[in-house]
């Protein structure tokens, strides 16, 4: 998976969208409401290096493995950096992207998920 086909399905994913902060911060985000589930450095020399939240047994994991190291500022929150995606297995990422993705639903109150989402099926 590349980063345009990264970024894609991050867009993808129900209710989600992109913002994308300019200088000094040059990162494009993706959030649902006010949380933010993943996002890419933009600036080099780290540009297109992607970011999200893991579990703690994850982010174990994932900073063991060459190219994942734990996301600068945020590693303490279990955040990890991929530094280049298209190295990186396609289905394990969606899987850890969509993880991210369940952590700011979760975190958002059940009206707001409604908002974002619609009425439960």
């Amino acid at each position: 998976m590349n980063t345009t086909q990264l970024k894609a399905h991050c867009l993808a994913l129900p209710g989600a969208s992109s913002l994308l902060h300019e200088p000094p911060v040059n990162v494009l985000s993706y959030k649902l409401g006010e949380k933010t589930f993943a996002y890419f450095k933009t600036s080099e020399p780290e540009q297109w290096r992607f970011s999200f939240r893991a579990s703690p047994d994850r982010f174990l994991e994932l900073t063991g493995m060459p190219g994942v190291k734990p996301a600068r500022y945020m590693g303490r929150f279990h955040w990890v950096t991929i530094v280049d995606v298209r190295h990186f297995p396609q289905d394990y990422l969606v899987e850890l992207v969509q993880w991210s993705y369940d952590q700011a639903l979760s975190s958002l109150s059940k009206t707001k998920q409604r908002e974002l989402l619609g009425p439960p099926l």
